[in-house]
């Protein structure tokens, strides 16, 4: 007994298996048992008790002839049947109600001279002929259909009853499933903290272990890839510093020019994945402070003035102190505006401040290429670009979007990007008026 016990714990597909068994039994035995009553009710409507047959002429003598209506009522409640008179000028039944066609009645076998028994509608009926009178004696109502259909009104509710029970049980089963489809979820979004939690010992137990088993590996070697990430980043700091100290030395030319502007890039490069790689720990911590936000973004605008098609400032009339992080909000409005730049073909850039009751507003909308659609789910990846050839003539490493995506996020904001091909883009930062608790000050 003990080990078909652990047999059915370790087994969903046992456990299944014994419950529709049951089920099936169930429903065989309730509706088994209902035919049975059923056909038991059925067949006490077709039999004549022995009572009628023996003492019929006795009954018909007592309602006399011509017949006492008085006493056939009192017979009819005695008896608990019904009892119709007909002949040529009357037709009477003491339950004042003709259930049955028995005039058209046939003989099935003969009690008396004068009394039969006959059937209709698959019923059997006494008739007795006396004095030019009809007598007809039978069941006085369809009580036993009545019970019939309680027996099958019984029959359905204790189904019914089984079947809401299987389906609370098998439901139970699989609320592991419900779990473990919400662990893949957020594991998929990018929480590889996230584990399923279960003391299931059955095969969704099994496969609730390998996804948090899968969800340790995954966290594992992505932190082994950032630890890499960082490491190199940081040692190439030393080459790249001892690379802009010899340059200082080469005579001037159009070749120092481009090797200088070439170093500067992989610098900004490597200060882009440090700062993105910060940001995206658990708990990356911000040097927060309250900040008038409209006269920061007008200040951090100023360097983009020589843009020759000029950068629009919309700020609200009354400004509002946010706690931001002023260095990282910094880079996230100069990535935004240097993006609308860069992909704006020359023409106006927008750049808006905006409060609401919950959120502050900056936004930036240019009237360039635009990005297509296809692309718009995964341009803030990182090291993602549309251009795939990545020339220097068409954008940068795919970092700067990320980052803006990673900064926004530390503040507990959202980054909402809305472009259309040959239209422009419109990328809006909604930032809460303090970042979360855990977040705010180093």
């Amino acid at each position: 007994m003990t080990a078909l016990i652990q047999v059915v714990r370790r087994s969903l597909f046992v456990r299944l298996l014994f419950i529709f068994g049951i089920t099936i039994t169930l429903f065989f035995a309730i509706f088994s048992i209902s035919l049975s009553t059923i056909s038991q009710n059925n067949n006490t409507i077709d039999a004549i008790p022995d009572f009628f047959a023996r003492n019929i002429e006795s009954i018909i003598e007592d309602i006399g002839t011509p017949p006492n209506l008085n006493n056939a009522i009192r017979l009819a409640e005695e008896l608990d049947w019904s009892i119709a008179i007909n002949n040529p000028i009357m037709r009477w039944s003491s339950d004042n109600e003709y259930r049955l066609p028995v005039e058209n009645s046939v003989l099935n076998r003969t009690l008396t001279p004068d009394a039969e028994v006959r059937s209709v509608n698959n019923e059997d009926i006494i008739m007795v002929q006396r004095d030019g009178y009809d007598f007809y004696l039978y069941q006085r109502s369809l009580s036993n259909n009545n019970a019939n259909y309680i027996v099958l009104y019984i029959g359905v509710a204790l189904a019914s009853v089984v079947l809401f029970l299987n389906y609370f049980m098998v439901n139970k089963l699989l609320d592991p499933v419900r779990l473990l489809r919400k662990g893949a979820e957020r594991i998929r979004l990018g929480d590889l903290s996230f584990r399923v939690k279960s003391n299931r010992q059955d095969e969704l137990g099994e496969l609730t272990d390998s996804i948090n088993h899968m969800a340790d590996s995954l966290q594992s070697m992505l932190e082994a890839k950032r630890q890499l990430l960082l490491a190199i980043s940081h040692e190439l700091r030393t080459p790249i510093t001892k690379a802009k100290l010899r340059l200082e030395f080469m005579p001037d030319s159009h070749e120092k020019d481009q090797l200088k502007e070439d170093i500067q890039e992989i610098e900004l490069l490597i200060s882009d994945l440090i700062e993105a790689e910060r940001l995206n720990e658990e708990h990356a911590v911000l040097t927060a402070e309250p900040t008038p936000i409209a006269a920061f973004v007008e200040g951090v605008c100023e360097q983009f003035e020589s843009y020759s098609g000029g950068v629009e400032l919309e700020l609200p009339t009354e400004d509002h102190e946010v706690v931001i992080d002023n260095l990282r909000v910094r880079l996230l409005i100069t990535n935004l505006v240097n993006n609308a730049i860069r992909h704006g073909e020359g023409k106006p850039i927008t750049v808006r401040v905006a409060f609401d009751s919950d959120f502050v507003h900056l936004e930036v909308e240019d009237s360039g290429e635009g990005i297509a659609e296809e692309h718009l789910s995964q341009i803030s990846e990182p090291f993602y670009r549309v251009d795939s050839s990545r020339q220097r003539n068409t954008g940068g490493f795919g970092l700067g979007l990320y980052l803006c995506r990673l900064i926004v996020q530390a503040h507990g904001g959202e980054l909402i990007i809305q472009s259309q091909l040959g239209e422009g883009t419109y990328i809006k930062v909604k930032l809460p008026p303090h970042p979360p608790l855990q977040l705010q000050i180093e």
